[in-house]
Parts: structure tokens; sequence; C-alpha cells
């Protein structure tokens, strides 16, 4: 019996799913009107936010710390405060971040795993109670 642990990452495909998912995520994110206001926030060009989320996301599930080697601790709440996250922003970030999961990973029960601390991790970003009118 080996003692050696499976992360996420390598549970859920590795480096391939991973850029999957991020890319996948920009997709919905980019394409979908029901993300708009999310998208607003997000610059005209979003391959360095993909590249950034790919390598964060990369270490967040347990593969290689690239994030971290690259930017330093992510101080996440502090790096998006420029960026007004109110429930609209929120919500519509996690609907591309749900449906980019379902396309990607294919185990219910280990996006399920994801989920939940992803879901917190978003809460947590909103720096707004209300969207403006």
């Amino acid at each position: 019996m080996s003692d050696e642990t499976i992360t996420l990452y390598q549970a859920i495909g590795g480096d391939e799913t991973v850029r999957a998912l991020t890319k996948r995520f920009y997709e919905l994110m980019d394409t979908m009107p029901e993300a708009a206001r999310c998208r607003a926030i997000h610059p005209p060009d979003l391959s360095k936010s993909e590249s950034k989320f790919y390598d964060y996301l990369t270490g967040y599930l347990g593969g290689p710390p690239v994030y971290v080697e690259k930017y330093g601790h992510p101080m996440l709440r502090r790096r998006h405060f420029v960026a007004p996250i109110g429930p609209a922003e929120r919500d519509e970030w996690l609907l591309c971040f749900r449906l980019a999961m379902e396309e990607t990973i294919a185990n219910p029960k280990l996006r399920d795993i994801i989920w939940r601390p992803v879901e917190q991790l978003a809460l947590h970003m909103q720096n707004r109670e209300e969207n403006p009118s």
C-alpha cells in the first residue's frame, strides 16, 4: 500500500485539465450575455488573466506552485480590490466557473470537492454590497 496522497490536481487530470478549465472559463465569460458584468471588470484582452488564473489554479489544486513562484503570495482579495465586485459580478464569475468545471472535469464528486471552497472564495472576493442601478 502506498502512502502517496493524490492531489485534486492529479485526480482531475493535471495540467491538461487545468488548462482546459481555465481556457473554457474565460471563453464562457467572454461570450455569455449572462456574464456581461463580470466580463466588464476584466481587461479587454483576457490572455494575461487566463494565464494568471491557470498559474493560481495549478497550485490551488495541489499542482506545482507556479503562481507563488512567479508573483509571490496570492493575496487575492487585495489584488482584486481595484475591481468593483458586487453580487452580480460574483455570481456571474461562479456561473462561468461551474459551467467550465462541468465541461472539463468528468467526475461530479471531484467537481463538488472543488466547488465548495471556490464558492467561499468568490464570496470573500466580493467588495461591495450592491450593484449600481
